[in-house]
């Protein structure tokens, strides 16, 4: 079944293909350039360091929503052996066994496909179960730190958490600009903070999965016209769940993946964030946000951190 003429006329309209090249995998990261770097370096004043990373746990975010998306299984295979033999110094390991996505992360352009293509037109089978991602896995992704721009549409709207309803429109990324003192620019990383993440750190996973707000479908033309780099929000679907547009699911996903080549992030914690940017009356910095380069991977977890 075709997608409905109001996807595909939003696709056509950020469509990326070809825009740096056949051959390109990175899409709108390539926006980040040495000038853009040098700029967000610049926002740095009092050097206040913000983690924006859930903690990686058993108890972590995924619900079981998604068939075999884990929380971090985290094993002692070793503690405090003297490998070396009696006397020597004894060593201590560990292993985890973990979906990429599980926690904050980073969607990487292959974690979805729609009429049977990935980014840049290449062909959706081109993904396979030994080869994996063949194209534009999230190793590709090696270089993402940035300025980054909190947009922080609850505090806007004068909530702690918006509605689970709540479709976050360009007119709502306007006013949170407003309020952020600044205008998104080429190569910036947009962070949009819904505060729907309460949810999982007050305990409440279930809540924070369904219903959601998030983005809405016409927030990717606004990235597009603003040549956005990558975008970040602090809820588990990322877009409005459920969707706006009955039986659509993904779309946003497909918009910002498929068609334009941008990454997207989820699961960011950006509620200290919030209240440090508040504090600071500063809403730009310096933001480091490098994926585990993992080969072939349609994801991976992250550690960002702002730098203010």
């Amino acid at each position: 079944m075709a997608l409905p003429p109001e996807f595909q006329d939003i696709a056509k309209r950020v469509n990326n293909w070809g825009r740096w090249g056949e051959a390109d995998e990175i899409g709108t990261l390539n926006l980040i350039t040495g000038d853009v770097v040098r700029a967000a370096a610049a926002t740095v004043r009092s050097g206040r360091r913000v983690p924006l990373a859930l903690p990686l746990q058993q108890d972590g975010v995924q619900t079981g929503m998604i068939p075999g998306r884990t929380n971090p299984l985290h094993t002692m295979i070793a503690v405090n052996q003297q490998i070396f033999g009696p006397g020597t110094v004894a060593t201590s390991d560990d292993t985890v066994t973990m979906a990429l996505q599980a926690a904050t992360h980073w969607d990487a352009l292959t974690h979805v496909s729609h009429s049977g293509r990935i980014y840049n037109g290449r062909p959706a089978d081109s993904i396979t179960a030994h080869g994996r991602s063949a194209f534009s896995g999230i190793e590709k992704a090696r270089h993402i730190a940035s300025r980054g721009i909190l947009l922080d549409v609850a505090r806007t709207l004068g909530k702690d958490r918006l509605d689970g309803d709540h479709a976050v429109t360009p007119e709502d990324l306007e006013a949170a600009e407003e309020l952020a003192g600044t205008r998104v620019r080429a190569g910036d990383i947009v962070l949009v903070r819904t505060g729907q993440i309460q949810q999982y750190l007050s305990g409440d996973k279930h809540g924070y999965a369904f219903p959601s707000p998030g983005l809405s479908v016409r927030c990717p033309e606004w990235f597009h016209t603003r040549d956005v780099a990558a975008v970040a929000n602090d809820t588990l679907t990322f877009e409005l769940f459920p969707p706006e547009i009955e039986n659509l699911w993904l779309a946003v996903h497909a918009l910002d993946l498929v068609e334009m080549g941008m990454l997207q992030g989820q699961n960011w914690n950006l509620e200290e964030l919030s209240e440090v940017c508040a504090e600071e009356r500063q809403y730009a910095f310096l933001l480091s946000a490098m994926p585990e380069p993992f080969v072939g991977g349609t994801g991976a977890p992250v550690a960002p951190v702002a730098i203010l």
